[in-house]
């Protein structure tokens, strides 16, 4: 068997201690279809001194959750991986960006749609104010731009007050009410190539569609209109070397499709909703392996 190792949460952070595990024994499972051992290892053991991932044919940091709430030591961390020159897929330079969402500013002038945003470097209720005015949006979301699985965000209504607003940068984008009556939709993609493809809804009332705040889930057996062109551009706009990606896009409420994230680091592949079980992404893993560094 070739071993290989998978970043888990900081042990210090008990907040995904009932989910990691289980989705790391799928991620296990298909990857023992291929002759390949997972070694779980928290991220957090690996900040300063990347020697103790030295042995590893592979580093998945795919379990890494959490990291957002210790964004300059994950930031210090992906330095150390990649000044060691180790084999991380995806790679350390990615893990980087891509944890904090300015990431869509850069791929909006790339051409790849997004929802008009507002970035601003601590959220006020004039902002607020002034980004209702201007976008003429019934509701408006205000995040951080490091978060995960909608970690300090919220939906504002016209005169509701700010309250515990998001600290340091953040965005503010026009609500999409598609995701309640469509829905987001998730493609996965191992290697370059779509592997399956998810539909997530938020429950009634609600609009965060993570299954922690009782998100809908469900497999579609292809991809809406347009979203798998839509997705393939924002691959090509990103255009580095990849081994796994999930591209969330959410209806635009006239036909096309905005990117909402380009998962890149940690996202959950929804194994559970692959019809092949995780073999797509277990045998991209194995090509990986076999394939020469660059």
């Amino acid at each position: 068997m070739t071993r290989i190792a998978v970043l888990t949460p900081d042990p210090a952070d008990p907040s995904y201690a009932g989910q990691w595990p289980g989705v790391l024994a799928r991620l296990s499972d298909a990857l023992a279809v291929e002759g390949i051992e997972t070694v779980p290892s928290p991220w957090t053991d690996h900040v300063e001194d990347a020697s103790g991932l030295a042995g590893f044919a592979l580093i998945l940091p795919v379990v890494a959750w959490g990291y957002h709430r210790d964004h300059d030591r994950w930031l210090r961390a992906c330095a150390t991986w990649a000044a060691a020159d180790l084999p991380v897929a995806n790679p350390p330079s990615v893990l980087a960006w891509n944890s904090d969402k300015s990431y869509l500013g850069r791929l909006a002038d790339r051409g790849v749609p997004v929802p008009p945003t507002v970035w601003t470097q601590g959220v006020t209720a004039d902002q607020v104010a002034a980004a209702f005015a201007q976008t003429g949006a019934p509701q408006l979301i205000v995040k951080p731009t490091v978060s995960g699985g909608a970690w300090r965000t919220l939906r504002l209504s016209p005169g509701q007050a700010l309250v515990d607003p998001p600290v340091g940068r953040a965005m503010i984008q026009p609500y999409l009410p598609t995701i309640e009556t469509e829905g987001e939709t998730s493609l996965l993609f191992f290697g370059g190539r779509l592997s399956h493809v998810v539909n997530k809804r938020p429950v009634d009332g609600d609009f965060r569609i993570q299954v922690q705040f009782g998100g809908l889930y469900a497999p579609l057996a292809e991809p809406p209109p347009g979203a798998l062109e839509t997705a393939e551009r924002v691959l090509a706009a990103i255009d580095e070397d990849l081994l796994y990606a999930r591209i969330d896009l959410a209806p635009d409420g006239t036909g096309g499709w905005l990117l909402m994230e380009a998962e890149l680091i940690e996202p959950d592949f929804y194994l559970a909703h692959d019809p092949r079980n995780g073999a797509g992404f277990a045998q991209a893993v194995k090509a990986r392996l076999s394939a020469p560094r660059p």
